[in-house]
């Protein structure tokens, strides 16, 4: 019969704090009754993707519409992953899409009282744990080797086994004696920190996920690795004894970690902790054809955050976009509250697709030129300067010499109950506004209106009588008379009834003005633009737009 406590002195001889003790360190908050503390736990390996902010914006909305915590703790356990500068990269991310951590490891160090915050120097906690585990039985030292492992697996395959790793009758090292582990430790023999499971495949456990709802699943006989040889835990044991110390409620993260559930819950059993309420969150996934699969790094560039910045999607739009694949009635709300921020809606869990939510590029565009449209001016050229100050200098340029023309010209058609949408994305307001700095030297084509010969004289004639001054009103009423003395038809239902009797319509003649002055068939209010651009500007563009036609 093993002595456990004489083992656990054996195996940690330097640790003297008892579980006990570190517990009382880490008291519970004093939060509402019902608040969420939740965590995001990245590995810090510098690539921060949508995932990333799916998850955060389910733990935020339940951590702060709660009156609850939100902190960041970062899992570097696998140093061979970590990129040096990935945390600063991933909080300042998450701070651009309105995620704020209220504890955690903060670029300028930790702030609150549950650190540290970073797995690497919470070994001496992990340690005393696996003490207690060692103590009561629940884990034991393997010395098996790299190649021993893989000799096992290979047997394992050749006798059929359904079940593969290190369990039950292939667990070398599971029940050796006292007197032989400690042989092999004191000639320095490297060893890993197995769990001993007593998990029966027969058996299941029935688990309440708060997204995917009851699920069923195997019990797990597996003996896995709690501490690696250098002292570092494994995810499984680390985020075990952290959640359960940080007072985490709820653990938001990918349902690839579902199969790994019935292992946590026996951890949790073991150590004595209370286990936190889970939400698995189905993947990301776009139609591929006509099948789903799901973001890939390799082949999906709008899966990294970096994208959205890069395209100039503002962080709001893509923020509202996450809620509306997230909770079905978000879109709902929003049309009902178009004045409120986003952060008012009852974010629910309840809500949340069980199998994954699918990514869809062109709603994000509707949501984004959505929440543009409902933007003061002033803040769509603050957020438009302070993306093309990064990634379009000569663009910035041009709307810092033109602060009030530019600003005047994107308050075109802003307000009111039906605003417009032409914005989705920053970089595509150069070619939206750009005639506003330069006259255009691209023009989209008339030909199909009426013949160039006609248009060009049509154009002339109008800039001959051009008014500066002239409200919409009277603009509209002398490119009617305009269009009248060419022939073009003034009365649309007229027109409609009988279009081949008419050169074209009025609606034609004010395209021809339009393409001269913008290069562009489908602009804001034309006369505005006019105004804004100076009665010396429109007439140079119209002229030189009727020689370029007659040429």
């Amino acid at each position: 019969m093993m002595d456990n406590t004489k083992l656990a002195e054996l195996l940690f001889p330097g640790v003297v704090k008892t579980p006990e003790q570190v517990i009382s360190e880490y008291p519970e908050r004093a939060l509402p009754q019902g608040a969420v503390v939740s965590r995001m736990a990245p590995s810090p390996t510098g690539f921060v993707h949508l995932g990333n902010l799916v998850q955060g914006i389910t733990s935020e909305r339940m951590t702060h519409q709660t009156g609850g915590v939100l902190f960041l703790r970062i899992e570097d356990t696998d140093s061979k992953r970590e990129v040096k500068g990935a945390v600063d990269v991933l909080t300042e991310s998450l701070k651009y899409y309105g995620i704020e951590f209220d504890e955690g490891a903060m670029p300028g160090g930790d702030v609150g009282a549950y650190g540290p915050y970073t797995q690497s120097k919470r070994r001496d906690i992990y340690a005393v744990f696996a003490k207690k585990m060692v103590r009561e039985g629940h884990a034991y030292p393997c010395f098996c080797s790299e190649e021993d492992l893989a000799d096992m697996k290979r047997r394992q395959e050749e006798a059929g086994e359904d079940s593969i790793g290190y369990f039950g009758k292939w667990a070398a090292c599971r029940d050796m004696s006292y007197e032989e582990i400690e042989k092999r430790i004191l000639r320095g023999d490297k060893w890993v920190l197995r769990y001993r499971s007593t998990g029966d495949l027969s058996k299941k456990i029935k688990f309440t996920d708060m997204v995917k709802g009851e699920v069923e699943l195997t019990e797990n006989i597996m003996d896995f690795v709690l501490l690696k040889s250098d002292g570092i835990p494994t995810y499984h044991f680390a985020h075990a004894v952290d959640d359960s110390l940080m007072h985490t409620t709820h653990v938001v993260r990918g349902d690839e970690w579902l199969p790994s559930l019935p292992f946590h819950i026996q951890l949790f059993r073991d150590l004595g902790f209370r286990l936190p309420k889970y939400l698995h969150i189905g993947p990301l996934m776009k139609m591929d054809g006509e099948s789903k699969r799901k973001l890939s790094k390799r082949k999906d560039p709008e899966l990294a955050l970096t994208y959205y910045q890069k395209e100039g999607f503002p962080a709001e739009s893509v923020y509202e976009y996450i809620l509306t694949i997230l909770n079905s009635n978000f879109e709902e709300w929003r049309a009902a509250n178009r004045e409120l921020p986003a952060s008012e809606f009852k974010f629910s869990c309840k809500k949340m697709n069980p199998a994954g939510s699918l990514f869809d590029y062109m709603k994000l565009r509707d949501v984004s030129k959505n929440v543009i449209a409902l933007m003061p001016a002033e803040k769509v050229y603050a957020l438009l300067l302070e993306w093309a100050e990064v990634y379009d200098g000569e663009f910035a340029s041009a709307l810092k010499g033109n602060r009030e023309k530019a600003t005047a010209f994107l308050s075109i058609g802003r307000g009111g109950k039906k605003p417009r949408k032409d914005i989705a994305v920053w970089s595509e307001v150069k070619d939206y506004m750009g005639y506003m700095f330069d006259a255009p030297t691209e023009f989209e084509s008339i030909a199909e209106l009426a013949g160039t010969e006609m248009a060009a004289e049509v154009v002339k004639k109008y800039a001959d009588g051009y008014v500066q001054e002239d409200d919409s009103s009277a603009w509209f009423e002398r490119v009617k008379q305009v269009a009248a003395d060419f022939g073009f038809c003034t009365d649309m239902k007229a027109y409609r009834a009988d279009p081949a009797a008419y050169p074209g319509s009025t609606a034609d003649v004010s395209t021809f003005i339009r393409v001269a002055v913008t290069g562009k068939k489908n602009t804001p209010e034309l006369n505005t633009i006019m105004s804004l651009l100076g009665k010396e500007e429109v007439l140079k563009r119209l002229y030189a737009y009727a020689d370029k036609l007659k040429q």
